[in-house]
């Protein structure tokens, strides 16, 4: 095809990838009471997170939060929870059609590929998707809520009411399950980064004790709790995926000298 077909054939996958998205986010916004009965939730003493450690608390665990705890969301805008609304709705659409997204933008370029090209680009995209979303279940039920736990509970004097904005809430709650997301795309990273000749696994064993520092203070960082429980929760699936990207990076080492 021509320049200019291939202009007509990419504007009409973004035509339709536009077309779900807003679909996908208008049967979002419509449910409002659910859809933020979802975002919410971590905000109540009822999360199911928050249920778990209790029980562990009462087989005589380590108490990493509070049996209880009330924290206070308020709006300080006017239009602030109406578009609060219309962009959590229209962020949940893209997040559901993010296969729909990731399927058209592969048929576009898989046309360019050799077979062998396809298949690493097939293989890279689907396990990607399914790296950032198992990331962002992670934060959601466990990174965030034990962030928002401690933080929305923390006073430096008892006379010092927390009032936490809804804007604020939000901010967090997407920053954290965005960020998680990404970080656990480190095993694709690291495989693409061997196909390319750029990254071994020598090279991360080589600096691994570094790596385990810089993933506890990525783990303080994330979740600024007075507990070591909580750290090494979120510390630990981390450093999983550094061992992972090792693994991938000898076993591509080992193929590739057969």
């Amino acid at each position: 095809m021509s320049f200019w077909d291939h202009l007509d054939v990419l504007r009409s996958s973004l035509i339709r990838i536009v077309v779900v998205s807003l679909a996908f986010g208008i049967v979002a916004f419509c449910f409002k009471k659910q859809l933020f009965s979802i975002v919410l939730a971590p905000g109540r003493d009822s999360f199911a997170t928050y249920r778990l450690f209790d029980w562990i608390n009462g087989l005589g665990a380590l108490r990493p939060m509070p049996s209880s705890f009330n924290v206070e969301l308020i709006n300080t805008g006017l239009a602030e929870q109406f578009m609060i609304h219309v962009k959590t709705a229209f962020a949940f659409g893209f997040f559901c059609a993010a296969p729909y997204v990731l399927y058209s933008i592969f048929k576009f370029v898989s046309p360019a590929l050799y077979a062998n090209e396809r298949r690493y680009a097939f293989i890279a995209v689907g396990v990607g998707y399914m790296m950032f979303l198992a990331g962002v279940l992670l934060s959601y039920f466990l990174i965030f809520p034990l962030t928002f736990r401690f933080l929305g509970t923390y006073q430096v004097d008892e006379s010092v009411e927390n009032l936490i904005s809804l804007q604020s809430y939000m901010g967090t709650f997407w920053m954290l399950n965005l960020m998680m997301g990404f970080v656990f795309e480190i095993p694709i990273l690291c495989w693409l980064l061997g196909k390319m000749g750029v990254l071994s696994a020598s090279f991360l064993k080589k600096y691994r004790k570094y790596a385990i520092v810089i993933v506890l203070v990525l783990a303080a960082v994330i979740t600024p709790t007075s507990d070591v429980f909580t750290m090494l929760l979120v510390a630990f699936p981390i450093w999983l995926l550094y061992e992972a990207g090792i693994w991938i990076l000898r076993h591509q080492a080992t193929v590739r000298s057969r």
